[in-house]
């Protein structure tokens, strides 16, 4: 896998990259953020990773469908010291992935704050990716699937449980939200409302009309829950 990878990151960094897409990562201290995002970017996991400090980034080049999309993905610390970021460190962001601790209940209770923040700062079109991380660790599980699932369906966001020892998900999960992003900006494109084809956070167009997905278990099944209540589709 780490070959085909690599193999892939290599071909595409020698082409032109056609979009850029920012997305922030945010959620508690200590949920997994930092350790998730270096599993999609490089493929890596640190056993003795250290807190984030302020903010950070990684980014990572891939195709999706026949287009070079360059991932520029932002971390931040989930102190309460270092919530003065927030506008800044959401701006132009189209896409966001929330992540909490499925064996800290503390940590999900704390999501819907996480998401009213980043409606407050973010556009409303955003699209945002819900992430339970550790999920090699069900024998502790303090936070069920079902009211994972449940909760992702009133906010109307994507839904995955992932690992970032494993792996497992965690690279559906980031792609899931970069598609949907290029699906937007194609749409939009289509539409004549966009006559570049560029979708670069200062005008992105409505989420109208996606569906709610979960992504869970190791096969990376996906399911479809149900369709938002404006959906035209």
């Amino acid at each position: 896998m780490n070959k085909e990878m690599n193999g892939n990151e290599e071909g595409v960094r020698e082409m032109r990259v056609d979009y850029v897409y920012k997305v922030v990562v945010i959620g508690d201290s200590a949920v997994g953020k930092s350790q998730l995002l270096s599993r999609f970017a490089k493929n890596e996991f640190s056993l003795d990773s250290k807190s984030t400090i302020g903010v950070e980034f990684q980014t990572r080049t891939l195709n999706i469908k026949s287009k070079v999309i360059k991932a520029q993905i932002w971390d931040t610390a989930g102190q309460e010291r270092y919530r003065a970021v927030t506008s800044a460190y959401y701006r132009g962001a189209l896409g966001a992935v929330v992540v909490y601790d499925i064996t800290k209940r503390q940590t999900f209770d704390h999501v819907a704050r996480w998401v009213d923040e980043l409606r407050a700062h973010a556009d409303t079109s955003i699209v945002i990716m819900l992430i339970g991380n550790k999920a090699d660790l069900a024998d502790k599980r303090a936070v069920t699937t079902e009211h994972a699932v449940e909760f992702a369906q009133e906010q109307g966001l994507f839904f995955s449980e992932a690992s970032a020892l494993s792996g497992d998900n965690v690279e559906s999960a980031f792609l899931k939200v970069l598609e949907e992003i290029y699906s937007i900006a194609s749409k939009k494109t289509l539409d004549g409302n966009n006559p570049n084809g560029k979708l670069n956070g200062h005008d992105p167009s409505t989420l109208k009309g996606s569906k709610i997905d979960v992504i869970s278990g190791s096969d990376l099944e996906i399911s479809e829950m149900k369709k938002l209540s404006n959906c035209s589709c």
